[in-house]
């Protein structure tokens, strides 16, 4: 049994989700995203007992070109925030009614699919493969099934397209210089041997740099971000938000630091100021955001700003606190885009002065809501606590002042989500009804506040998984 199973049930529900019609596709979908979680599920466990479940085979032989799919700590780690995450959304997307349905769900799977695979390749051109197809999903679903004005909608989902595409060009450019120099070779076992110069280093890092940026997205390479968050259907901004922008995070871990390990120690300053400077910039305009979509969506621009300072600081703690921030973030920006769509479904509003008087009219929506914004600000006794403590920590060994910066992600975020909690949440009762959540609602909300819940009290299941992972990239940055 190997990790390649997850890839098959994935496609293969992408496929038979398209067949089955409008009317099942959204139940078949969810059933083999289940059938996925379940496969990890038990994969985890093959692993956790000393199992070898990661595959190699030969594929393509001009180029040299290997199906292989390296299924380590760390990879696993992303695989389940993939598979978990995924029937959450489609589950909560039941409330919805979308035409052409049977494509919709479609193509959720295979974005599950493309991002899958991208977290779990060890060749390069594979990797890139897996990389340029979950984009295609995701234009779709934004361009089809999103909000407002057509015309702005087109705008804002061919700018994302078209500054994904260009930063992965030049990521695709630096994999072909790697394999040239490692005789033709895309494994990233030897890319990891190469032996290059610190100019080589230097130009590499940063093709892949402007890839991961625009992903992450890190500024100043954001600023397709809050309108395609805005502009695509929830469903599209959960995905997006709670997995995809974890491909880049990933990436600068798996592929970016370890190949070119002296560009990023000498200008590790620049690249966690970037970082910090987008936890400064998207707390700030999270303040004066109107649209409850926006706020969450620069409040995430800032979060992930902070993942990234921790990655770019080289150390166990800030590699171990970017991934642990990385699967919590995930969970809570997924529950708080969620909480998001319930309020429109009621309201068929996203402007936050048009909101207010909800917590007399559904106490458990309130009491929901308010721990998912308590985890966004990283409340102890949740798993972002967790995470971001471990980040500033690692911040604080490199120098005081970023920690000190970055830290202020906790003071910003606790300003601008309670305050936002307090107009949407409270005041008077308005006119409009709010019913208070149904099964299906409660359902998705309860699972992601426990898992956040359960590993803020006892994250020592994921540490265990993925810190071997992480020092034995650390040791490949070290040899350099």
């Amino acid at each position: 049994m190997n990790v390649s199973l997850i890839l098959i049930i994935l496609l293969i529900g992408a496929f038979v989700t398209y067949f089955v019609g409008d009317k099942l596709a959204s139940k078949v979908a969810l059933f083999f995203s289940l059938a996925a979680l379940g496969c990890s599920v038990v994969l985890l466990n093959h692993f956790c007992a000393g199992e070898n479940i990661s595959v190699i085979n030969a594929w393509i032989t001009q180029p040299k070109i290997s199906f292989a799919l390296n299924a380590d700590g760390l990879a696993i780690a992303m695989l389940l925030l993939t598979v978990a995450l995924t029937p959450i959304i489609i589950f909560s997307s039941f409330g919805n009614e979308y035409k052409n349905a049977k494509a919709f769900y479609a193509l959720i799977l295979f974005m599950a699919f493309a991002m899958t695979g991208t977290f779990l390749a060890a060749d390069g051109l594979l990797y890139y493969i897996f990389w340029e197809l979950a984009l295609i999903p995701i234009y779709f679903i934004a361009l089809i099934w999103g909000n407002g004005d057509a015309e702005e909608r087109r705008k804002a989902v061919v700018k994302f397209f078209i500054y994904t595409l260009a930063g992965s060009l030049f990521m695709l450019v630096a994999f072909i210089y790697l394999s040239q120099k490692a005789n033709g070779s895309f494994l990233i076992e030897d890319l990891y041997k190469l032996n290059l110069s610190a100019t080589e280093q230097l130009w590499i890092f940063l093709a892949f740099f402007l890839a991961y940026a625009i992903k992450i997205p890190i500024i100043p390479f954001h600023t397709w971000q809050a309108n395609v968050y805005q502009k695509a259907p929830t469903v599209g901004t959960m995905l997006l938000s709670g997995i995809m922008l974890k491909m880049g995070l990933y990436s600068v871990i798996r592929w970016q630091l370890p190949i070119a390990p002296l560009a990023a120690k000498e200008y590790m300053d620049i690249f966690i100021a970037l970082g910090i400077a987008g936890v400064i910039y998207g707390s700030i305009v999270a303040l004066r955001q109107k649209d409850l979509k926006k706020l969450l969506a620069y409040s995430s621009l800032a979060h992930v700003g902070l993942i990234a300072a921790g990655t770019y600081t080289l150390t166990i703690d800030g590699l171990r606190g970017a991934v642990l921030q990385m699967i919590a973030h995930g969970f809570v920006v997924v529950g708080l885009f969620y909480a998001a769509e319930i309020i429109y479904r009621r309201y068929e509003t996203r402007n936050i002065s048009e909101m207010g008087g909800i917590r007399t009219q559904s106490p458990k929506f309130t009491s929901m809501f308010l721990i998912l914004v308590l985890a966004s600000v990283a409340l102890p006794s949740t798993f972002n606590f967790v995470g971001e403590f471990t980040v500033l920590y690692s911040l604080s060994q490199i120098n005081i002042w970023f920690a000190v910066l970055g830290g202020t992600t906790i003071i910003l975020g606790a300003y601008y989500m309670l305050k936002m909690f307090q107009n949407v949440m409270l005041g008077e009762t308005d006119s409009k009804t709010f019913a208070d959540v149904s099964v299906n609602e409660g359902i998705s909300l309860v699972v992601i506040i426990a898992v956040l819940i359960f590993f803020g009290f006892y994250p020592k299941p994921i540490t265990n998984l993925i810190t071997p992972s992480l020092e034995t990239i650390l040791n490949v940055i070290n040899k350099n």
